[in-house]
């Protein structure tokens, strides 16, 4: 078979270009033309002769009101029951809301098609139904910048209150007491500080400080290690951050992979006395172990703005702590903040209604039936490609460089790429992020990540019914929690291919394996010998772990070789440790898809 391999091709800036005019039309949808002209465009149905209507359902700052009303009509109601929202909604263009409004499908459905953006002023937007609104072709955007400079200001407002017992000191003199002596701190000064989450507001925290004259390290799979070195900040392994510090602050995202990430397991490895501040999200600290390694003098204290549940209730024995200073989530709450936040969110409003690409874009827009069911199997493949290298990716390395193979036998005018890519950088990026991946803003959100994505053609000869053969993933210049998965290139390397409309795992490192990517998948480097598979499977059947698929790639037989296993069952850490201590096995690692 001929092989043609096309030139790396940096990805142009030009394709998701945050300048780029994609028209919102009342139904948002993805038309594709001809083979022979694949270009994607947007089709608008809008009327143009009359001002769009802007319904802002909940308080917004005076600045952001005044560019809103300089190219709509605004509608200020504030403390709608849903009901009223679902009946004001379709005479409505736009949606401006926080946190305490409830846009569900309801709302889609009732607006009838007219409702062309929702704008959530501030980050999260766990209160906006996105499969509804993306169904409904209606663009979901947040403000995530906004607020960067008053959170990390909090978090250092609480740092220093918490090290001096200003909280604590404050109570006690209003009760009529003066007592010194109980109120002892410890000085900032020289003192290592762990700053877990180097993103907008955990780099602001580092500089800030440095700036007290803290030796500040640093944990964040994806902070580009010159961007640190640049502000005088160490990047180091998370295990490494948490036992080595005295202070540590936590700025990383709320996802499956951080939920409770500070536990009894990650409490007993912190230095006696270590002290904890949380200004981002209250579910990524299991409370009841804080309250046990506070109690047992392995957190000295803690300073928190975010809880679990918010408000917490009046008895919960973490707020009653006497070495606990918490705050009612003030982090945005700054008359800057507000105001940049009321600001961000009616630009990227203005723009959207505007036909603008917004950069903060969350939803990605509605694709054409026949184009999703040509790609969905290999969509799928893309992001869990993706995921599947990013945990390969050993702790402490930062991910800067990723190359895409496509082998096919279409032309490249006759395969759009834009929607693998971006699924691919969906599954390297969410795990670890709270940023919602999509075709809107996979470009940007990896290019603010220091993310470089180069995409590659291999060019095949055969029939162009399949739009593709195989895709690989590479990683380069870091180091892996799997050795095997290093390609001979010296790159992390991970190839799938669809098989009866099934994702498959079909190479990892230099090894041919063939894995179905259902549930999750165990990889193994062992020695070649008889009686290996039976080994793996008795020890995983013992656990009652259900093996889904097996397969063996060998370079040559009795030298190396990796089994990959798919299980239905997340194996606990005793019956991986069962697998590694198989006298053959020589390293294993555990995927979770």
């Amino acid at each position: 078979m001929a092989m043609n391999t096309a030139p790396t091709l940096r990805i142009p800036s030009s394709s998701l270009s945050l300048s780029s005019k994609f028209p919102l039309s009342s139904a948002l949808s993805l038309r594709s033309f001809p083979r022979r002209h694949r270009s994607v465009v947007f089709l608008v149905s809008a009327s143009l002769d009359a001002k769009p209507t802007v319904l802002v359902a909940e308080k917004l700052g005076e600045a952001g009101l005044k560019l809103l009303k300089d190219f709509a009509n605004v509608d200020c109601s504030y403390n709608l029951t849903p009901e009223e929202l679902c009946t004001k909604i379709s005479l409505c263009d736009a949606l401006i809301v926080r946190s305490g409004t409830k846009v569900s499908r309801d709302v889609f459905e009732s607006s009838e098609g007219r409702l062309k953006v929702v704008g959530r002023a501030g980050v999260g937007i766990d209160n906006v139904d996105l499969a509804a609104a993306t169904e409904f072709g209606c663009l979901v955007v947040n403000a995530p910048t906004a607020n960067t400079v008053a959170a990390a200001e909090h978090g250092i407002a609480l740092l220093a209150a918490m090290a001096r017992n200003v909280a604590q000191a404050d109570a006690s003199v209003k009760s009529g007491k003066w007592q010194r002596n109980k109120y002892v701190g410890v000085s900032l000064v020289g003192k290592t500080l762990a700053v877990m989450g180097f993103g907008k507001v955990g780099t602001e925290v580092a500089r800030r400080a440095r700036g007290l004259g803290m030796h500040v390290i640093a944990h964040d799979p994806y902070a580009p290690a010159d961007r640190a070195r640049a502000i005088g900040v160490e990047l180091v392994s998370f295990d490494e951050a948490i036992s080595t510090a005295d202070f540590i602050s936590l700025h990383m995202p709320l996802t499956p992979a951080t939920s409770k990430v500070l536990n009894d397991e990650t409490f007993a490895k912190m230095k006696k006395g270590v002290r904890i501040v949380n200004v981002a999200r209250g579910g990524v600290i299991d409370e009841d172990a804080l309250v046990r390694a506070l109690d047992a003098g392995i957190v000295a204290q803690a300073a928190l703005d975010v809880f679990t549940e918010e408000p917490p209730s009046k008895d919960s024995k973490l707020i009653l702590h006497e070495q606990v200073t918490a705050t009612p989530h003030l982090g945005a709450s700054t008359k800057e903040a507000q105001e940049g936040v009321a600001i961000e969110i009616a630009e990227a409003v203005v723009g959207a209604l505007r036909g603008e690409l917004a950069a903060t874009a969350v939803n990605a827009p509605m694709v054409p039936a026949e184009v999703l069911t040509e790609l969905k199997p290999f969509v799928d493949l893309a992001e869990k490609l993706g995921r599947l290298a990013v945990q390969l990716v050993a702790g402490g390395s930062g991910v800067k460089t990723v190359k895409v193979t496509y082998a096919s036998s279409r032309g490249p005018d006759d395969l759009d790429t834009r929607l693998l890519r971006a699924m691919i950088t969906k599954g390297l990026i969410e795990p670890i992020s709270s940023v919602f991946v999509n075709l809107v803003n996979a470009d940007f959100t990896a290019k603010q990540r220091g993310l470089r994505i180069t995409e590659e053609r291999v060019i095949l000869d055969g029939s162009p019914e399949n739009p593709l053969e195989y895709v690989q993933v590479q990683i380069a210049n870091v180091e892996s929690r799997f050795a095997s998965a290093i390609s001979d290139s010296g790159e992390i390397t991970v190839e799938g291919r669809v098989k009866d409309g099934i994702p498959h795992l079909t190479k990892v490192g230099s090894f041919e394996v063939d894995v179905s990517l259902e549930g999750s998948i165990i990889l193994c480097r062992q020695v070649d010998q008889p009686g290996m598979i039976g080994k793996v499977g008795s020890v995983l059947g013992e656990e009652n772990v259900n093996v889904s698929f097996m397969s063996v790639g060998r370079i040559a037989p009795r030298k190396h070789a990796v089994m990959a296993i798919g299980v239905d069952e997340q194996p606990s850490k005793e019956t991986l440790k069962k697998i590694g201590d198989i006298p053959a096995v020589e390293e294993f690692v555990f995927l979770k898809l």
